[in-house]
């Protein structure tokens, strides 16, 4: 046996045997020892190994779970890092929006290429079918000039007084005594200097008085007679139509409160609380219903109604908070020639509105991309468009969060969209099936460059920027966006309805209730209706319709 073995638990085990045996032990009794022995042996063996195995995974895990926590802790702090870097860009984007809004100018016209000819013919890179759209283009277009720096105008300039204006001549004749020459012989009239000045006589304030005189009979036996009362649309009431009118034009068009209107009464001598004025515009609003709904009919007459909403603010309303939104929903539509413009009132932006409002109605429908359009969007015969303006909007915001003299791609999309506004100026008075021509062949291919341009930015723009958040809405739109392009016929973008206050026919439907600031009043206005300028094709379509 070597030394190696002498050492092992075995031969140990052996010599341990050997002595019980020569001490007169059992051997089967010797061999269970020795079995039992090796057992406990082996397990204590058995044992130091699990727990050095145990030692040693221990020590790799604790080691391997330090390390990845350390790892977790370093992407945590980059995570961290990266959001408040993004954090503080978008609230230094914000900052210079909400600057710019303050002291900026309001217009979004983008300067130095926004109506660059040169640009619009070398991108397109122009073939017969645009040679031909120019060779086509109304004569009254200048649009194929080159682009030339606009004179400035001359400050303090006033053109003439209006021709229709009467004429009051007051003539500053030379004395008579002073007519003669140094011989004493009369002198001759040979010309005259004239020069006009602008007179306002101050509101010329009247009492109509209506006087019918009773006729009956000189013996007393019969009824006595009078004339009917004349048409008034405000029966019982102090103030004429005439009034009525004034009042009207000067709060709800020059934007002047009751209470100003009121004392300017006042000042002439006639005292009529504001109260007075507040009823009086309820009942003339509620005596011109039929003419808002004659106008409401003319304008679901149209294929084509432009909508948008912007929020108003009601002071006093019962149970609502002054600081609560109202939203005042603006439609603009009808048949050619026939324009009608309506704005109705609602306490919220629900959906509910436009579908209320439209319902029945078939036609494209033009809208920026809120939500609240999308369930009008979806009744039998309505196809909803959305405005380009809107969508150029939010890359103008996008340039101004992070303004910058080079190239950036709120630059490049923004040069997009002045291309098609080009061409859409380019055939602006011509028919619409030349105008649809055009669109398929150059606005088509500016729209898909512009979509190549969209899909290779997005991943490149983290969302929650302002340049993200302008790629997002514009992918959100582009179907309804692109949709003009279709027909000839088609607006490219909302702004007539936001310029509604200059169109000639303006009704105006109001359900809220008012309190003008500093009055003591609360009137409301349930319907009220101002009719600016002449609507001669009012009269024959009310003829139409009886």
């Amino acid at each position: 046996m070597s030394d190696r073995a002498a050492n092992t638990p075995s031969s140990g085990t052996d010599s341990l045997l050997s002595s019980l045996v020569a001490e007169g032990l059992n051997p089967s009794a010797a061999n269970k020892i020795e079995l039992a022995i090796e057992a406990m042996i082996q397990a204590q063996v058995e044992q130091r190994i699990q727990a050095e195995i145990d030692r040693k995974i221990q020590s790799e895990l604790d080691k391997f779970i330090q390390e990845e926590k350390a790892r977790q802790d370093a992407q945590f702090d980059q995570h961290v890092a990266h959001e408040v870097v993004q954090k503080v860009l978008e609230i230094i984007e914000q900052n210079r929006l909400a600057r710019h809004r303050q002291f900026g100018a309001s217009s979004e016209a983008y300067q130095g290429t926004l109506f660059n000819e040169a640009e619009l013919l070398t991108d397109q890179n122009p073939d017969e079918d645009d040679e031909s759209c120019d060779e086509q283009a109304p004569a009254d277009d200048t649009s194929t000039k080159p682009s030339r720096k606009k004179k400035s105008k001359a400050r303090g300039h006033r053109g003439p007084l209006p021709p229709e204006l009467p004429r009051v001549e007051v003539l500053i004749d030379v004395p008579q005594d002073q007519r003669t020459d140094a011989r004493g012989q009369p002198m001759v009239r040979i010309g005259e200097e004239v020069s006009e000045q602008l007179d306002i006589i101050p509101m010329k304030i009247r009492v109509i008085r209506t006087v019918r005189p009773k006729y009956a009979p000189a013996r007393g036996d019969g009824k006595p007679v009078i004339a009917a009362p004349p048409a008034n649309l405000l029966p019982r009431s102090i103030l004429s139509a005439g009034a009525m009118a004034m009042v009207i034009a000067v709060k709800f068009v020059d934007g002047m409160p009751l209470f100003r209107i009121a004392k300017i009464l006042a000042r002439s001598g006639v005292h009529l609380p504001p109260q007075t004025l507040a009823r009086n515009c309820i009942k003339t609003a509620q005596a011109l219903q039929p003419l808002y709904n004659l106008l409401q009919d003319t304008l679901l007459d149209g294929s084509i109604i432009h909508m948008d909403e912007t929020y108003v603010q009601v002071l006093k309303e019962p149970e609502r908070k002054a600081t609560t939104k109202s939203y005042m929903w603006v439609r603009r539509g009808g048949p050619p020639g026939k324009t009608v413009v309506l704005f109705d009132y609602e306490q919220n932006r629900s959906g509910k509105t436009p579908a209320l409002l439209l319902e029945g109605w078939r036609g494209h429908l033009m809208t920026d991309c809120y939500s609240g359009y999308n369930g009008v969007g979806h009744q039998p015969g309505v196809i909803r468009m959305a405005c380009m303006a809107h969508c150029r909007r939010e890359f103008v915001k996008a340039d101004r969060a992070n303004p910058s003299r080079k190239e950036t791609p709120a630059k490049k999309a923004i040069k997009f969209f002045a291309r098609l506004y080009r061409i859409e100026k380019r055939v602006r008075n011509a028919p619409d099936s030349f105008r649809y021509q055009v669109r398929q062949r150059l606005s088509k291919r500016t729209l898909d460059e512009l979509r190549a341009w969209l899909d290779q930015m997005r991943p490149l723009v983290t969302p929650k920027s302002q340049l993200g958040k302008a790629l997002a809405y514009l992918d959100n739109c582009w179907d309804r966006m692109v949709r003009y392009i279709d027909r000839g016929d088609l607006p490219i973008d909302n702004n007539e309805v936001h310029a509604a206050g200059g169109m000639k026919m303006v009704i105006i439907q109001i359900d809220l209730r008012v309190i003008e600031k500093g009055d003591q009043i609360r009137p409301m206005l349930l319907h009220t209706a101002q009719h600016a300028c002449s609507g001669c094709w009012l009269a024959s379509c009310r003829k139409s319709r009886r």
